[in-house]
């Protein structure tokens, strides 16, 4: 939506200068700003770009039954998905063991509710509602990032013009959005965002498919 504000090239792209929970700031952490987070929430430009890990069956109605609201959800192998999570949490708490993590996750005790249950709401979302609601692989995006660009870039209504195509522009986009990129930026080894508890270089970990089969078969 706003590819063509920014030169993909250009030093002052924001996701060269800001960390990408700045650029989309996560909606939980405004709503835990109080009153500055609400207004930095109505004074975001229109359409407004957020994030969230809400579950889809508590978004409020002016997200999941408006038609002009794009939900774009990405899901990852569940294996993986809680090794990352034992070593983010691990930075507040070393001696987390795996075994912990993966219980709980087993009895429905994780981030915004059980992992099943978050992941179908989607899914089924995305069924009943393919205009609205994108449900994405974590690992198809990173075997085909250009690909996936393409993919949103039609799902916002935005498609790629003929001469962004020869030009590839979707493999600049994803270049830039790469997990290499991102992480060899000073701003993302820099301390913490907004209200958030974390270094920002624990955000960015391996970024690798399949990092949980050892620990979890």
């Amino acid at each position: 939506m706003a590819r063509g504000a920014y030169p993909l090239a250009g030093a002052g792209h924001p996701l060269l200068r800001l960390n990408p929970h700045d650029c989309i700031p996560f909606m939980e952490m405004l709503f835990a700003d109080g009153s500055a987070g609400s207004r930095k929430m109505v004074t975001l430009p229109s359409p407004r770009l957020m994030a969230t890990h809400m579950h889809h069956a508590i978004l409020h109605a002016s997200l999941s039954n408006n038609p002009d609201c794009k939900i774009v959800y990405i899901c990852r192998n569940p294996k993986d998905m809680l090794v990352s999570l034992w070593h983010f949490a691990r930075i507040v708490q070393p001696d987390l063991a795996f075994s912990d993590v993966f219980e709980h996750a087993c009895e429905g005790v994780s981030l915004s509710g059980p992992i099943w249950d978050h992941v179908l709401g989607y899914w089924n979302a995305s069924k009943e509602s393919p205009e609205t609601v994108l449900f994405l692989r974590y690992e198809e995006i990173l075997l085909d990032p250009a690909g996936n660009v393409r993919k949103l870039a039609r799902f916002v209504g935005q498609p790629l013009s003929p001469a962004e195509e020869e030009a590839g522009v979707a493999e600049d986009i994803a270049r830039l959005c790469s997990f290499d990129t991102l992480r060899g930026l000073e701003v993302n080894r820099a301390a913490a965002s907004g209200s958030l508890l974390f270094p920002n270089s624990s955000l960015l970990l391996s970024g690798e498919g399949r990092p949980g089969t050892g620990r979890t078969t």
